[in-house]
């Protein structure tokens, strides 16, 4: 055979123009090398036959907790590379692992795993650095962020953190707290995705937030400020400035709950699918059965219950994080918000890539790409996951691969 080649065959292939039904693709050491319009197999190259099937570009999470019963706040090795296993049987290639708001020390004892997961992570959707979420939020806005942390941001703590800024990816802030702007400019001197989130903001000050580097809308309506009033005059709050300015992208929770259909479709009619990221923001309950959770550290971190397909506080008076996997974002997309295929995936590949600053080698079935793919059904059902032409997770692996 020869070495380093693999080709996908009979597959309807998801580009980013078009779905190519009846095609190939070619995989050369990690990389595609080409998509063909027939279904040929190429002498000596071991085949994987689609058998039909859809050949997607890998998913893409910017926000996930974890998953399996494990969140990331845990601080455990193990617990890291599982929550990569489990989501990556669900589509996920890619993923930025996100805290919660939280004290200094675990933030840094946070990176330390995360930078040890990092290394031993091969058999999982591969890491794309952290996600801090909080603790620079509003109070008001908290949701399940433990009040206890919620704090300003504070030079002395966060230069600490930015000095460990080649573990992180983005972070999340409440633009309008005392230091969060000057804040905002110090991400983006540091090359960190700086997001809005928990925030009660109104228009004015997303402008400002904007123009401090601020680019990035997190879970949309879940933790925000809609119209408000002061002094009798109405204000847009961090949703409509959302919708209304171009300069930002939106991340949504879309399994249906967070959102329900008619905000899917008003976020998907306004914004369109090239400014739309679907995210899980599972937390460890993910893949679990229903029942008492906890969202946060396994020991200090807070409890909730998951019933009706979602994660509550105990009371009920909150979401506390989803139990969404990434191929149910797509079919929520499908069944609820009307969406064609081609552009659901978009949202959880092309999107998220080129909010990463990765469009260049993920995000895409185009050649020179890294070959994160999958293959699936009409169902969105994950029958194979490969991240960078390796297979890490096949359903049903009779008749499926000729070697």
């Amino acid at each position: 055979m020869e070495t380093g080649f693999l080709q996908i065959i009979n597959g309807n292939v998801i580009t980013p123009f078009e779905i190519r039904y009846n095609a190939s693709v070619l995989i050369k050491d990690g990389c595609i090398e080409g998509i063909f319009g027939d279904n040929r197999s190429l002498p000596e190259v071991d085949t994987i036959d689609a058998r039909g099937r859809y050949v997607s570009p890998g998913f893409i999470d910017l926000h996930v907790h974890g998953g399996g019963g494990h969140d990331f706040m845990d601080g455990d090795l193990e617990g890291f590379l599982e929550i990569a296993r489990m989501h990556a049987r669900h589509g996920t290639t890619a993923m930025v692992p996100t805290s919660l708001t939280s004290t200094r020390e675990q933030l840094l004892e946070l990176l330390k795993i995360y930078e040890k997961a990092k290394q031993a992570n091969d058999r999982g959707a591969v890491f794309l650095g952290m996600h801090l979420e909080g603790p620079y939020f509003a109070m008001n806005q908290r949701g399940a962020q433990d009040p206890r942390y919620i704090r300003d941001p504070d030079p002395a703590e966060y230069e600490e953190i930015l000095a460990h800024s080649h573990l992180i990816a983005r972070w999340s802030a409440a633009p309008e707290r005392k230091g969060a702007l000057e804040f905002g400019r110090r991400l983006r001197e540091k090359g960190v995705l700086a997001a809005m989130a928990h925030t009660d903001a109104v228009y004015e000050e997303v402008l400002a937030a904007i123009e401090a580097g601020y680019t990035l809308s997190t879970h949309l309506y879940s933790g925000m400020s809609g119209v408000t009033r002061r002094n009798a005059f109405r204000y847009a709050g961090v949703i409509e400035s959302s919708l209304l300015l171009d300069a930002l992208d939106v991340e949504i929770i879309a399994d249906g709950i967070h959102l329900p259909a008619p905000l899917l479709k008003l976020i998907y009619k306004v914004k369109g699918p090239e400014k739309i990221a679907l995210i899980t923001d599972a937390m460890r309950g993910a893949g679990m059965p229903e029942g008492e959770s906890m969202l946060g550290h396994k020991e200090g971190g807070l409890k909730v219950i998951i019933e009706d397909d979602v994660a509550k506080l105990p009371d009920r008076s909150s979401f506390a994080g989803s139990v969404a996997t990434a191929d149910r974002l797509v079919r929520t997309m499908l069944q609820k918000a009307d969406v064609s295929l081609l552009e659901a995936v978009k949202m959880i590949s092309q999107t998220p890539a080129r909010i990463m600053g990765i469009d260049n080698k993920k995000g895409a079935i185009q050649e020179g790409m890294d070959a994160d793919l999958l293959l699936f059904d009409s169902n969105i059902t994950i029958s194979m996951t490969m991240v960078e032409g390796k297979i890490i997770h096949r359903h049903n692996a009779s008749g499926e691969i000729n070697q």
